[in-house]
């Protein structure tokens, strides 16, 4: 397994990997995630009813802020010079249900899925947080790697997406 997984040397320890000698490519990771809440929740989110004031734009600028330290907070992720950092929010389909969208992109030697899906996160907690006092049963769920591209490995994109 040690030979599988780039992160890991010859011995099984954890390491970061040696990305200096590979090429500068322009990179891109798109993320998703819900939050499951009640529809009067998701309805205060959008009124701008919550006490603690603007939740959508508070956890745009905590997903943009997470993506940009995430070499701070995963050990082995490099720090990137990201070149743009976008955090969406939509309503889903079925009621009370908000999708949380990060697209992040750089031009650096490695891959930048890992901003992307911490933006997600934080953006999700930070919902999560601030609606906390009226619905604490929210559910913060599915937040996956949707698509990215550039590097070796190419183009990946999430079947069914």
């Amino acid at each position: 397994m040690a030979q599988e997984l780039s992160h890991l040397d010859e011995k099984g320890r954890a390491r970061m990997v040696e990305v200096g000698e590979k090429p500068e490519t322009a990179r891109e990771a798109l993320a998703r995630g819900s939050v499951e809440m009640r529809s009067e929740t998701l309805r205060l989110i959008f009124d701008g009813g919550l006490p603690k004031g603007d939740v959508l734009g508070t956890a745009r600028i905590a997903g943009v802020m997470a993506a940009k330290s995430c070499s701070d907070l995963i050990p082995m992720c490099h720090p990137l010079r990201l070149t743009s950092v976008e955090v969406n929010f939509e309503p889903a389909d079925k009621g009370g249900c908000l999708e949380v969208e990060a697209i992040v992109r750089a031009r650096d030697r490695t891959g930048v899925e890992m901003e992307a899906l911490a933006a997600v996160s934080v953006a999700s907690l930070t919902i999560y947080d601030m609606c906390k006092a009226v619905d604490k049963e929210m559910t913060i769920t599915a937040i996956r790697l949707v698509k990215k591209t550039g590097g070796k490995s190419g183009t990946f994109i999430r079947a069914g997406e």
